[in-house]
């Protein structure tokens, strides 16, 4: 597991690493997961993950279970979307996406009694194929955020799969606020280490690594010691610790950290011999294979100066933004924000009634004075925003270009190879809206291109 020397030097403190030191803002760490009760009626968008939508496969009037096909694509690059509660379909509707697309929904009314469906049982699985399949018929994506369909992930070509030695678990959690990665490991390490075993073994790999921020001692402690006791041939299982430093968690520099491998733009994770996968998503892959139990919730943290009781919670996929807040003690005053996800990379959302996707993380309610945004100057050319950038972008230039609708001059800065994580943004100090221009600028890009 050779570093390139950058790399190490960065993690010895010699070379500055990129990024933010944005504040942790962990507040509910260490608060157990509570179980949302089945709300009454929850709302199943048919595209909860990067490919071809969903259709739904059932009608108004239908009684479905936990656990029955609701949703589903013949496409490949698809995953599909299963109940969240027992009950019966009462509408199938639209709805507006936070990108400003429209998907199709299915609303199920439940009646609280949370019945699975008789169907469910643990896969019988006797092959690669057959785990491949079984990980598609869960509807897992990656859960971290992306929502990119897991089956295709872990089933790359065979000679792209011949060059992969390394299985990253991606557990950095380092958005401000978001813990459920955190205690996801804490309450269900069997599964995390069970998923890794499967995925490790799978790809072939040498080298099975999970990496976890070092402001989560308890995670490390537990991980490191439970992956000790694994032993298979061939095949490497470690901790790797991570220092605090925002966007630990994103993928491309989360390789680096732990391989010392760049990816080159336009490429993947798998060109570099890396897969890497959510911790959560490893814990639903075993627990799937155990069960048959296919994704129907999901763990979110809840925090913000604007909710009356911050807290972890496990809420049925589908449950209302506006529910799952009154499960929480409800809003403390008027929220001034409401953001899906975290601070940095999240959503600001336009309505409470919008419904919890597979690939959500969390819920902010902010109050006045942390919604607050001072307000915009003039750059003053300090170059903080470059040096930020994990991606090795010239933020100014492209907010520069995008507002004079230069396309060609965004190509050339490689303005498509932003993550959006926010750096930029949060070092400026003249407060410009940098992150936001690059994401107008990239659909510019996109615009131009069809």
């Amino acid at each position: 597991m050779a570093k390139n020397s950058n790399g190490l030097l960065c993690k010895l403190g010699i070379v500055k690493s990129p990024g933010a030191p944005v504040p942790h803002r962990k507040h509910t760490k260490d608060c157990a997961t509570v179980d949302m009760p089945a709300p009454a009626k929850v709302t199943m968008v048919m595209q909860q993950h990067i490919g071809a939508p969903c259709a739904p496969t059932v009608k108004v009037g239908d009684e479905v279970f936990v656990g029955t096909v609701i949703g589903d694509s013949t496409a490949p690059f698809s995953a599909p979307i299963h109940s969240s509660v027992s009950g019966k379909v009462v509408k199938i509707d639209s709805i507006l996406m936070q990108n400003g697309s429209k998907a199709q929904t299915v609303i199920i009314e439940s009646d609280g009694q949370q019945t699975v469906d008789p169907s469910i049982k643990a896969p019988v699985i006797n092959s690669d194929a057959d785990l491949i399949k079984a990980v598609h018929d869960s509807g897992l994506v990656g859960l971290g955020g992306a929502g990119f369909p897991t089956h295709i992930k872990i089933s790359p070509k065979p000679e792209v799969k011949a060059a992969i030695d390394h299985l990253l678990i991606n557990a950095a959690e380092c958005e401000p606020y978001l813990t459920p990665d955190v205690r996801q490991i804490l309450e269900d390490s069997e599964n995390v280490v069970e998923g890794m075993k499967l995925v490790a073994k799978l790809l072939d790999v040498k080298y099975a690594v999970i990496g976890i921020e070092d402001n989560k001692p308890e995670a490390i402690k537990l991980m490191t010691e439970l992956l000790a006791q694994v032993k298979i041939d061939g095949i490497t299982f470690k901790v790797e610790t991570l220092p605090s430093r925002y966007p630990q968690g994103a993928e491309k520099v989360l390789i680096d950290q732990c391989t010392g491998r760049q990816v080159p733009p336009g490429k993947l994770p798998s060109d570099v011999g890396c897969v890497v996968m959510n911790v959560t998503s490893v814990a639903v892959l075993a627990n799937y294979v155990k069960t048959g139990m296919p994704l129907t919730t999901k763990r979110l943290t809840v925090d913000g100066a604007g909710v009356s009781k911050p807290m972890n919670v496990r809420v049925p996929i589908g449950t209302s933004i506006k529910d799952v807040i009154e499960f929480c003690g409800g809003y403390k005053g008027a929220p001034a924000k409401v953001i899906s996800g975290g601070p940095m990379m999240g959503m600001a959302m336009a309505s409470d009634e919008f419904p919890i996707l597979k690939q959500n993380n969390g819920i902010l309610v902010f109050d006045k004075e942390e919604a607050d945004l001072s307000a915009t100057t003039d750059c003053i050319r300090c170059g903080r925003c470059v040096n930020a950038c994990p991606m090795n972008l010239m933020p100014t230039k492209l907010e520069a270009y995008t507002n004079l609708g230069r396309t060609d001059e965004l190509q050339k800065l490689n303005i498509m190879n932003c993550m959006e994580c926010g750096c930029c943004a949060f070092v400026c100090p003249a407060n410009r809206r940098l992150v936001q221009s690059i994401r107008l600028g990239k659909g510019l890009v996109r615009n131009a291109s069809n």
